[in-house]
């Protein structure tokens, strides 16, 4: 294997990590109701909601009796995504 490849691979596994790590976070500010003025606060919502509001629009049977479930198919998503590009750029 081409270190290259494999370096590719390490960064891309981190940054789907790493975001689904701020889609846990942003799911569990979203039942404490944090100052919405937090600077941190605001630059989870700006990472997430973009995300959310897509999958919101185009797949409405995510929100059910106001349960937004929204969080949980990224994280699957992104979970699936994460294993297939391993497997397939690490052999």
């Amino acid at each position: 294997m081409n270190a290259l490849t494999f370096s590719i691979a390490q960064l891309l596994h981190t940054v789907i990590n790493a975001y689904i790590w701020i889609i846990i976070i942003s799911a569990v500010l979203s039942f404490v109701r944090p100052d919405p003025y937090n600077q941190i606060v605001q630059a989870i919502y700006k990472l997430t909601e973009p995300v959310y509001a897509y999958f919101r629009k185009n797949m409405p049977f995510l929100v059910v009796s106001g349960i937004d479930l929204t969080p949980l198919m990224l994280i699957l998503g992104l979970q699936f995504i994460d294993t297939l590009m391993m497997r397939s750029l690490l052999g």
